[in-house]
């Protein structure tokens, strides 16, 4: 009896922190979303986060079928870029209507322009106008990836460069964040909830990384990916000045 009750609650333990692994990760993007909308202003995130985890875990999915790792972080990675994709279709409907509404009234700038993936222009990679250019960009990433890892799935040290470059990206999803804070000089529009469920996933994870005495290049990228939260944290407290005097420009919603 006690072994049957130890086995169902280690299997409901388990359950539950797959479950936790599965969708803990997107949990920090639902605040900045509900501001996004709510506000009608996607100027204080960037979507160059979003490019961030959609290759991150472009990489991590084709990592999966060269070195299987456990179901739930590839049940994940599937997720994440579900929420990305539906994060950068809700910024790029807020950046159109305002456009719109500067047409409206006349004041015509080059933000009222239209940019697109299939103009082949790097000056605006990533700063599209439209959604089916990210969808597009992604597919054509994900295709290209897939025949490497097709071609080159029999080199063992392919294989591992695939998934340290997974790891590495990913621990390197603050950095489009703050870069943005500091050339606006400002957090207005940036979720502070989000970066502080970052800061808190991290140092939980990054524990778990040298608890468990996983390689040395898993604790040096959570050991980073901290760092950089605890940046972002710290460009709240210098610019609060600069955050209570911001005004953003006027939208329909006022």
């Amino acid at each position: 009896m006690d072994g049957t009750y130890e086995l169902n609650l280690k299997n409901i333990t388990n359950c539950v922190a797959s479950g936790a692994m599965i969708f803990g990760a997107i949990v920090p993007y639902v605040p900045q979303y509900k501001e996004i909308k709510r506000k009608e202003d996607a100027e204080g995130f960037s979507l160059y986060v979003c490019l961030t985890l959609l290759v991150a875990n472009t990489l991590r999915i084709l990592f999966w079928f060269g070195k299987h790792y456990e179901l739930p972080l590839l049940l994940q990675s599937m997720l994440m870029i579900v929420a990305m994709f539906v994060m950068i279709k809700l910024c790029i409907n807020v950046q159109n209507r305002t456009q719109i509404i500067k047409v409206k009234e006349r004041v015509l700038t080059d933000d009222t322009e239209s940019f697109n993936f299939t103009d082949l222009d790097a000056r605006f990679f990533w700063k599209w106008t439209d959604f089916k250019s990210y969808l597009g960009f992604m597919i054509l990433f994900a295709s290209i990836g897939s025949v490497s890892m097709y071609l080159f799935m029999d080199i063992p040290i392919f294989i591992e460069i695939i998934g340290f470059l997974a790891l590495l990206i990913e621990a390197m999803l603050g950095v489009p964040q703050f870069l943005r804070n500091s050339a606006n000089k400002s957090t207005v529009g940036m979720s502070i909830a989000m970066v502080a469920m970052w800061t808190v996933g991290d140092i939980f994870k990054t524990c778990y990384f040298v608890l468990r005495d996983t390689p040395i290049q898993f604790q040096v990228c959570g050991a980073l990916q901290v760092t950089i939260d605890i940046a972002i944290l710290a460009q709240v407290y210098l610019y609060k000045t600069n955050n209570s005097v911001h005004t953003r420009a006027p939208t329909r919603a006022d």
